[in-house]
């Protein structure tokens, strides 16, 4: 190669591979296991990782992740969408090969992954659909207990896949999880109808989380939150969780911290008045829920979020 040629005439850059690019992002080496699966499929055992604020490149290989114990609200943010869920035992989160975007999340997180080859997924996909070609989907913390439970006895095998008996079981499993990805996560799922799917009109959602928003500092009643798309109590329970994946007291709570997140970063402004403006009536029950969300107390979190700001 001439030694003057231009980068852009070299092509475009070989993608990195998902275990390298997740490490990179994570600021943590996965403990991946040594022995690789067929169609370039790696795993890892149960391990956890810290707090989460970076972009991420198009991998080579899908991400597939669960969790293990605790919740935790997560984004993830892939071109124009914005995908928000729960960590917790029971869902998974899913990054396709060649899709890059940004991860939000607060740790400690326990979580195991499941590298998984382009090549493996597709040789699975020509068995379900004749040989059509499937793509997956974006996940953050989607429910799936099926998933998981794939995931988990994965992550148990990951201890060690030199044995026959565990890598035969943990390739069969490998088959079982491609499965349920591509019929319940890929343009191959079946097609729910629109309004089963959201429960609720858009414009419906919308109101009501406008509404609390605008409210975080006051008391709010489902009856409130029923009255503003005209249902009954219970089916705008149903048809909230229906059209966003969560009740709308999580979401609601969601939003408190998240703005009492904000609000903290004013080392004037006292923990009592910030607890009252995002709607507790005590600053214990406000130190309570912050600490289930986000892993910390509120003043431990701001004095961290000091110290970042002194390293910029």
């Amino acid at each position: 190669m001439n030694a003057a040629q231009p980068l852009a005439d070299l092509g475009p850059l070989p993608m990195p591979s998902a275990a390298y690019e997740m490490a990179r992002m994570l600021a943590a080496t996965s403990p991946v296991v040594n022995e690789t699966l067929d169609g370039e499929t790696q795993l890892t055992p149960v391990w956890e990782h810290g707090d989460v604020h970076s972009s991420f490149t198009a991998m080579k290989g899908h991400v597939v992740t669960t969790y293990h114990g605790g919740e935790r609200a997560i984004t993830l943010r892939t071109g124009s969408s914005r995908h928000e869920g729960r960590a917790r035992p029971g869902a998974i989160s899913l990054i396709p090969s060649g899709h890059a975007g940004r991860w939000d999340m607060t740790g400690p997180l326990r979580v195991s992954h499941v590298f998984l080859g382009e090549d493996r997924l597709q040789h699975c996909a020509e068995a379900l659909h004749a040989g059509k070609t499937v793509e997956l989907l974006d996940r953050a913390g989607f429910d799936d207990p099926v998933g998981a439970g794939i995931m988990q006895m994965l992550s148990a095998e990951a201890v060690s896949l030199a044995q026959p008996s565990r890598r035969l079981f943990a390739e069969q499993a490998v088959d079982l999880l491609c499965t349920q990805l591509i019929r319940s996560h890929s343009s191959s799922s079946p097609v729910v109808p629109a309004r089963a799917l959201r429960g609720l009109a858009d414009w419906q959602v919308k109101r009501v989380k406008d509404y609390m928003r605008e409210h975080l500092d006051q008391p709010i009643s489902l009856d409130d939150l029923a009255g503003l798309v005209r249902l009954s109590r219970f089916h705008f329970c149903t048809a909230f969780r229906t059209a966003t994946g969560r009740t709308p007291h999580d979401w609601l709570v969601g939003q408190r911290i998240a703005r009492a997140r904000e609000l903290l970063g004013d080392r004037d402004r006292p923990v009592t008045d910030i607890a009252l403006s995002v709607g507790y009536e005590t600053p214990s029950a406000f130190s309570a829920c912050f600490r289930k969300l986000v892993g910390v107390t509120p003043s431990e979190f701001r004095r961290r979020h000091a110290l970042e700001l002194q390293d910029l």
